[in-house]
């Protein structure tokens, strides 16, 4: 299935979800789409005028795939511009997935403050892609491309606190306009930024993930490439704190992520 097939399915049928395991990451499902999927839940609670402006997302525990799954989202409180929502991905009886987003209209303010620029990447056809090998690299690497323009690859044993380059969805997927779910799964199909200081494999993964988006959201569809870039701020005891954002092909800002992760080696 496609990521826009999957979330077209939490659209229809949020109680009665199977990830399928070219999905996986791992153990689990990968979080990106688990994240992306509770969001469709969660966004179908709000008036249609009040976009996602924040997202904190909490990976309680692996997502299997090939297993049921199901969505549900609550609002906690609706204020005359905010809405607070609270989504989970529950899985025979567990929470595996909780994201606490907050959704606002736009206001009238003088404030305004220009995005710092984008980073300057290599030509697309000029940076190293990670391939999808099965077996070798995470499932969910069938369905987005990465192609690397700062720093290393995963335990490549490159110690840069920089890591990033060009990203969109793989092979011939409808061309579409691109959401806020499908920026969830681009931002996240990243490692962790730590991973290319080991020179050997060793598992990673996040453990907290705060994303906010730019609104309204810059013109994308589903076939154009975006910039990427995660600096490490501070890394130690096997944990990891990353901040990271999401640039438009021409440089226009999207989204500001930053995570907690975990790295065991």
């Amino acid at each position: 299935m496609t990521l826009s097939e999957l979330l077209q399915a939490v659209r229809e049928a949020p109680q009665d979800v199977v990830v399928p395991a070219s999905w996986g990451q791992g153990r689990a499902g990968f979080g990106g789409l688990a994240a992306a999927l509770v969001f469709e839940a969660m966004q179908a609670k709000v008036p249609s005028d009040r976009p996602v402006r924040s997202l904190s997302i909490t990976f309680v525990g692996p997502l299997a795939v090939d297993v049921p799954v199901s969505f549900e989202a609550e609002v906690l409180r609706e204020g005359k511009a905010v809405s607070q929502v609270l989504g989970r991905a529950i899985q025979n009886g567990q929470v595996v997935t909780l994201v606490q987003g907050s959704f606002g209209a736009a206001r009238v303010s003088a404030v305004r403050v220009e995005a710092e620029p984008a980073p300057e990447l290599p030509p697309v056809e000029a940076c190293q892609e990670l391939p999808y090998i099965s077996g070798a690299t995470p499932e969910f690497t069938r369905h987005l491309a990465m192609r690397w323009g700062i720093g290393g690859l995963p335990f490549s044993g490159n110690t840069s606190r920089e890591m990033g380059g060009w990203v969109r969805q793989r092979g011939e997927v409808d061309r579409e306009p691109v959401t806020v779910s499908h920026l969830l799964a681009l931002v996240d199909a990243w490692p962790p930024a730590v991973l290319p200081h080991l020179n050997s494999f060793a598992p990673g993964s996040s453990l907290t993930w705060t994303i906010e988006f730019v609104q309204p959201l810059p013109i994308l569809d589903t076939h154009e490439w975006c910039r990427y870039r995660a600096v490490i701020e501070h890394a130690q005891d096997g944990y990891g704190h990353c901040a990271a954002a999401l640039w438009t092909g021409s440089g226009e800002l999207v989204a500001l992520s930053r995570q907690t992760v975990t790295v065991f080696g």
